[in-house]
């Protein structure tokens, strides 16, 4: 068992500063309990904390350290724009382009893209050029899905709201409350209830093509595509939010590898090579609405700021001149493997949801589809599990309702000793 005796004098000292000693909330260990560890430093597929214990990292900075951490291409390329370059001028540079041109290439819904400093920035701003563009005002999300701390995504969210158990932000006022509508992910006739219900009203359909802020859970097949049908029969702009699985369940992300193509797309994580990052785009007549070209404003201080774009593109040239990603698929299949037969072994009926490289383990028997389904898992347990975990020096997501990321730099001797801990944490857990 790791000491964190230096970890939970930082958590005090931070709790006097920082609401709840924390910069964002699921850090905090609310749901599974105990110190939150604080890290010294990151290093391919590991994590050393400050006390000097080390963890495999399965998080990898919840999901742009696909390549792992401090990758020597990209620390050298970050290295050269800060001696050289500069960290930002608040002006127009060469390399906003380059990226531009490159997403435009890899994605196949971008035909224009902007830039902005996160994935809540690009969520907000895509809702609202959606608004603006087709005049109407609500939008239709999915129960469990998160798309950032924007006011219109606060409603029945994933990710640390669901981690906390509290879904419905104060705060979030009840115009924009009633703005924003929810289906249940995976059922078609529950979107076209509310289409149905608030005709000619609805501007956008946001949703995350595979869920990563409940778990992880793929969409269906067949579902993506009716989707795209009901937004084409009824002027709604389409939006996928692959803030997450972006470039991470494949280069051209889940639109690629599912043949749907959204109306606009939202960026963020891996195009930011571990740097604050986030971009939104899609066809060009709806980004033409973008101010200054168009009457929709967005704006940002440090978007396209240099090392932001110089980490990103460096990434984005590695995932294409090395093609990690048979690879990858290769990695989680042997671990999602491994899973299986312990759970075998165990006579446990637990779920897993894998696509590429985002794979979570649900602490129920009940095939997880949606939000109500994920809700089913035992935190209890989960919370238990995850501590054996740490303490055998596997570092995971601190809830149940997060995603589990392999890295390209996992080895198949860390696979192998995930495995042995995920048996040795499943029978800690109880059953």
């Amino acid at each position: 068992m790791p000491q964190l005796t230096k970890s939970a004098e930082l958590f005090e000292k931070a709790k006097k500063f920082i609401p709840g000693g924390v910069n964002s909330p699921v850090r905090a260990f609310k749901s599974v309990g105990g110190t939150p560890v604080y890290m010294a430093k990151g290093s391919g597929a590991y994590l050393t904390d400050v006390d000097g214990n080390t963890y495999l990292d399965y998080v990898g900075s919840w999901g742009p350290f696909i390549l792992g951490s401090m990758h020597p291409r990209i620390t050298a390329a970050l290295e050269y724009t800060l001696k050289n370059i500069g960290t930002s001028f608040g002006t127009p540079i060469e390399m906003e382009i380059e990226i531009a041109e490159l997403l435009c290439k890899i994605v196949p819904s971008l035909e224009m893209v902007r830039m902005v400093n996160s994935g809540t920035e690009a969520t907000m701003s895509a809702v609202r050029l959606a608004r603006g563009y087709t005049g109407r005002d609500k939008i239709i999300k999915f129960e469990g899905c998160y798309h950032g701390h924007g006011d219109s995504f606060l409603i029945k969210a994933g990710s640390g709201a669901l981690t906390l158990g509290a879904p419905d932000s104060p705060g979030v006022t009840k115009g924009t409350a009633m703005d924003t509508l929810n289906a249940t992910y995976n059922d078609i006739d529950s979107v076209k209830l509310l289409v149905n219900e608030n005709k000619g009203q609805i501007a956008a359909i946001i949703i995350e093509p595979v869920a990563g802020n409940t778990g992880v859970i793929p969409a269906k097949p067949g579902f993506l595509a009716a989707l795209r049908e009901l937004c084409d029969q009824e002027g709604i702009v389409l939006i996928f939010d692959e803030v997450m699985c972006g470039f991470r369940v494949a280069l051209g992300g889940a639109q690629s590898l599912y043949g749907v193509t959204p109306d606009l797309t939202t960026m963020g994580k891996i195009i930011g090579g571990g740097l604050p990052v986030g971009a939104f785009g899609g066809k060009r007549e709806i980004m033409e609405r973008v101010a200054p070209l168009g009457d929709v404003y967005q704006a940002g201080t440090l978007s396209g700021n240099p090392l932001a774009l110089t980490a990103g593109l460096e990434t984005l040239k590695i995932l294409i001149d090395e093609n990690p990603y048979p690879e990858l698929e290769r990695k989680a299949v042997i671990l999602e493997t491994g899973f299986s037969d312990n759970l075998k072994k165990l006579g446990l009926n637990y779920v897993q949801n894998r696509v590429g490289s985002m794979s979570c383990l649900f602490f129920t028997d009940t095939p997880v589809v949606n939000y109500s389904t994920a809700v089913t898992a035992d935190t209890k347990k989960h919370g238990k599990y995850f501590h054996s975990m740490l303490d055998q020096g596997i570092y995971l997501a601190p809830s149940q309702f997060e995603a589990m990321f392999i890295s390209f730099m996992h080895t198949d001797e860390d696979l192998e000793k995930t495995i042995k801990a995920n048996y040795n944490a499943l029978v800690a857990s109880g059953k």
